[in-house]
């Protein structure tokens, strides 16, 4: 049975964070922590159904809606605006509600599941003081290195110069996520790429809280923040004794189709992270989690974690 109620944490700037917290029916029993890092434009409401099957394996799972997402937006017309350094905030809200998870489990492992753009904000916090907090990161949805990221900031930028900072960029919208259903035919709607669950893609077009068009100070703090995590000056910090899961569609095109995965995983091992694992799903595409084969690629996820535990610390749950 899954315990599922939420808190508001205020950051350092006074912002309230809704965090959104599911329990083991027997708290005495945890023996790990999740906490989740969801994408870009959703909210960490999705991840319910992960979270039960999790609670149901002995862990707690706690998950933030990001600032501009979800119900720390406030407002429907507020999504889609992090605000000033906001893709900063949204790590430093992370590393809070670690903390307080925990501080109410405490001598618990946290593991951080970063989705797509939650990924991004993981790599970045795996080069961060903070970084020892986690025992280990998996990162779903990701990418390695690319190109464009520069154009890509130019333009939000001029965009942004031209109409403000908290103007809607349909245009930048259609650059980002435009190309992602080429792959796939018969398309059906604008968000195929996501799942090809169909079920899946209807909750979240008619989720209120998805979809949002994004201003143009959150474009360009996004393509910065892209272009930063792969930096030589970036990557010279990275937490190399942590264990790294990675996971993906196969027809991912957030992913490049797994080869974008393939060069994130080949930089890591460069750098020198030992414990990296890689799993790419056949026909699979962005959001593993709410894929056809979702119980799979969930029990995937949890023998990861039950091969993570500290020592003695799997033997809790039997």
């Amino acid at each position: 049975m899954v315990t599922e109620h939420s808190f508001t944490m205020t950051d350092p700037l006074g912002v309230p964070i809704h965090v959104y917290e599911w329990l083991p029916e027997a708290e005495e029993t945890v023996r790990g922590i999740l906490q989740i890092s969801h994408g870009m434009c959703e909210t960490a409401a999705r991840y319910a159904r992960l979270a039960g099957r999790l609670n149901a394996a002995g862990y707690a799972v706690y998950a933030g809606d990001h600032r501009g997402h979800g119900r720390t937006a406030g407002k429907i017309d507020l999504l889609g605006d992090a605000g000033r350094d906001g893709f900063y905030w949204m790590r430093r809200d992370l590393l809070q509600i670690a903390a307080i998870a925990s501080g109410r489990h405490p001598g618990v492992p946290v593991f951080l599941l970063g989705h797509s753009m939650g990924s991004f904000l993981a790599q970045k916090l795996m080069c961060e003081p903070g970084s020892e907090r986690y025992a280990g990161y998996i990162l779903s949805g990701s990418n390695g290195p690319r190109g464009m990221l520069r154009f890509g900031e130019a333009l939000a930028k001029a965009q942004l110069a031209l109409l403000g900072e908290r103007h809607r960029s349909v245009l930048l919208n259609g650059i980002v996520f435009g190309g992602y259903n080429r792959s796939f035919s018969p398309v059906r709607t604008a968000f195929d790429w996501l799942s090809s669950d169909t079920e899946e893609v209807d909750s979240f077009i008619s989720d209120p809280f998805c979809g949002a068009i994004c201003t143009t100070r959150f474009f360009r703090d996004f393509f910065r923040l892209l272009q930063d995590i792969h930096t030589e000056a970036v990557l010279g910090s990275l937490c190399k004794d942590k264990p790294v899961y990675l996971f993906s569609g196969e027809r991912d095109p957030v992913g490049m189709n797994g080869k974008g995965v393939h060069l994130l995983a080949e930089l890591y091992r460069r750098l020198g992270v030992s414990d990296l694992e890689v799993r790419l799903y056949p026909e699979g595409r962005h959001e593993m989690l709410n894929e056809k084969n979702r119980g799979q690629v969930t029990d995937d996820l949890l023998d990861w974690l039950v091969r993570h535990l500290p020592s003695g610390q799997d033997l809790l749950r039997t």
